[in-house]
């Protein structure tokens, strides 16, 4: 029978306690990631950071959720729930005018399999004067608003889904939301 030297002992449970270490690693983050909620409450009367310097004022009753929201330097989103209405703002480096925006977003929307846009855009403005365009989609079972906006190389691009009795609700609140939309350091 073979003897196991106290060198060998200590490397077993040095092993082992990497073992432990990884094991924890592995199993435990996971776990205490799902039993944090996706979803945090979030102050509405101060700008939240979008990204690439936008900020909005979201509307009361809203929840952000960390799962869809990137802040970044050049570029980020925001998602917002207010119940079961989904509030997503995203912000990208763009080139080109309002119109190829606007045109650009209905396409990514009727990509998806059963979106469909709906009537005709209307011409909108924040609260700051910066032009867009908005209009309405649907999807099976949901209805939607999308906005687009093109300001200082950035396209801002706003998205709004729900049920249709609980868009209807709050879809007042979330449009007072988007005319909140600015560049950090401007005013309100």
């Amino acid at each position: 029978m073979a003897r196991i030297t106290r060198r060998e002992l200590t490397n077993l449970l040095g092993a082992f306690g990497v073992v432990a270490t990884l094991a924890g690693l592995a199993f435990g983050l996971p776990a205490v990631d799902r039993a944090l909620p996706a979803q945090r409450a979030v102050r509405t009367d101060r700008p939240y950071p979008v990204g690439a310097g936008i900020s909005v004022f979201p509307p009361p009753g809203a929840t952000v959720d960390v799962t869809g929201t990137r802040p970044g330097d050049d570029q980020g989103t925001a998602l917002f729930r207010l119940g079961h209405v989904r509030y997503a703002i995203a912000v990208r480096p763009f080139d080109g005018d309002l119109a190829t925006a606007a045109t650009r977003l209905r396409q990514r929307i009727t990509g998806t399999s059963g979106y469909q846009v709906t009537g005709a855009q209307l011409a909108v403005r924040t609260a700051d004067g910066v032009s867009g365009l908005q209009g309405g989609y649907t999807a099976p079972g949901r209805g939607g608003r999308y906005t687009v906006f093109v300001t200082a190389g950035l396209t801002i691009e706003v998205t709004i889904a729900g049920d249709d009795l609980a868009l209807a609700r709050m879809l007042p609140l979330i449009e007072s939301s988007v005319r909140t939309l600015r560049r950090d350091g401007e005013p309100r």
